[in-house]
């Protein structure tokens, strides 16, 4: 009888499990949202400053940074970097101010990194470019914790880009202090010209760059490469971390996970990156160095047909590529897909562990929330203030200091113009 009495026992652990997994992705998910701030242009990206002052910076894509202190956005703009913005168009651009992330060491050397989009070089032909973008470092006043030093910029690398699209924009410092740069695969005539360069490894557009701004080398005055990079030996620019992405709009680490959840047996902390699709599928991807995330040969999981967008061939050379964890077709009125991060906060327990992410929805956002290993996305339901019909256009998804998530929204069909932009907390 002992055999059985052993088996009935990892049968019964066996179903535990399986029923602990199924239980998220099956149970309903409904949130509220709470007015943190308003009146802004175009918020895109939201930072939090991990020193317990609960600090919050909002990126404006019209070029400006502000603060979120106690509730309350202060008056005058943290960074203003509107003069140094390429101008862009009122009724729809995805160029601007896109990310900012903070130094490791923030608190003690008040460094700071943004990537905006300015005027083309000087030396850049507008033939082949649009505009430049442009990473840049910052430091903090040495008179005002509230305010960054405009003379202070000092320029850790150019890009030319030769359309006005496809910018992803977005940087963060990774657990290993070293800095990832979201590029997307900018193509002058999308048309004619879809994947030009994500495919290259010697491009550094429709990539994740990984660089070391803590360090010089003689070939670059303004960083160093990490020596594990892939293509830090040759066969591709050695700031090239990952590649095949066509517009990776918004990446985030998730240091806290769960080990029996990984991929691979790196060690490294996962790194989620959502890629926009074409015309057919949106991705997220748990990107690993030197991975190929198949942008054009695949949108998602369907074969990226060139000639017709909206036509997937049946078959296209998938060797080498890597799955995504997520991806969905365009129904409805889903078109883009919203970066977030795995929540790991306290206020809504039922998202802990699950990856929340969003959809621009043509300009009525959507939320989901994805948990491992199945990775099977529901949409969360969510309790709108006031008499507002819906989300807006859902631009970026931020993290405070204790993990809790908020959501930068602006009015649907508003451009670079207005003040309708709307920073919300996910609350219960």
């Amino acid at each position: 009888m002992r055999p059985i009495r052993v088996v009935s026992g990892l049968i019964g652990l066996l179903l535990f499990f399986l029923s602990a997994c199924g239980a998220p992705a099956n149970s309903p998910r409904r949130v509220a949202l709470q007015l943190i701030a308003s009146g802004f242009t175009s918020p895109v990206a939201l930072v939090a400053l991990h020193d317990g002052s609960q600090r919050l910076f909002v990126v404006d894509q019209t070029g400006v940074i502000w603060i979120i202190a106690d509730g309350i956005r202060l008056e005058r703009p943290f960074l203003d970097l509107r003069a140094r913005v390429v101008k862009l168009n009122d009724f729809y651009d995805e160029r601007g101010l896109l990310g900012l992330a903070l130094h490791p060491d923030f608190a003690a050397n008040g460094r700071l990194y943004v990537s905006y989009s300015a005027p083309l070089q000087a030396d850049a032909s507008p033939d082949d470019g649009d505009h430049t973008t442009i990473i840049s470092e910052f430091t903090v006043s040495a008179n005002n914790p509230d305010q960054a030093d405009p003379a202070s910029e000092r320029v850790v690398l150019a890009i030319d880009k030769p359309g006005y699209n496809y910018e992803a924009g977005h940087l963060a410092f990774g657990p290993d202090g070293y800095l990832y740069i979201a590029t997307g695969d900018s193509v002058r005539d999308p048309a004619s010209e879809s994947g030009q360069f994500a495919q290259d490894p010697f491009s550094l557009l429709g990539k994740i760059l990984r660089i070391d701004v803590d360090g010089r080398a003689d070939s670059s005055p303004n960083y160093s490469i990490p020596a594990d990079n892939p293509f830090a030996a040759g066969g591709g620019l050695p700031e090239v971390y990952a590649y095949g992405f066509r517009n990776p709009y918004r990446f985030s680490f998730d240091a806290a996970q769960d080990r029996s959840f990984d991929v691979s047996d790196s060690g490294q902390p996962r790194l989620f990156v959502a890629d926009v699709g074409q015309a057919v599928m949106e991705e997220i991807d748990l990107v690993e160095s030197g991975g190929n995330y198949g942008w054009p040969v695949r949108e998602g999981t369907s074969c990226f047909n060139s000639q017709s967008w909206n036509q997937p061939l049946e078959s296209c050379p998938a060797q080498g590529l890597s799955e995504p964890i997520i991806s969905y077709p365009h129904e409805g009125d889903l078109s883009a897909v919203i970066g977030g991060m795995v929540y790991r906060g306290a206020a809504i327990p039922e998202l802990n562990g699950g990856y929340v992410f969003g959809d621009w929805g043509r300009g009525n956002g959507h939320i989901f929330v994805a948990y491992p290993p199945g990775w099977s996305m529901m949409e969360i339901q969510i309790d709108l203030p006031g008499d507002l019909s819906g989300l807006g256009q859902l631009l970026g998804i931020g993290q405070d200091e204790n993990g809790e998530l908020y959501l930068l929204t602006k009015a649907p069909g508003a451009g670079t113009t207005g003040d309708t932009g709307i920073v919300y907390k996910m609350v219960p």
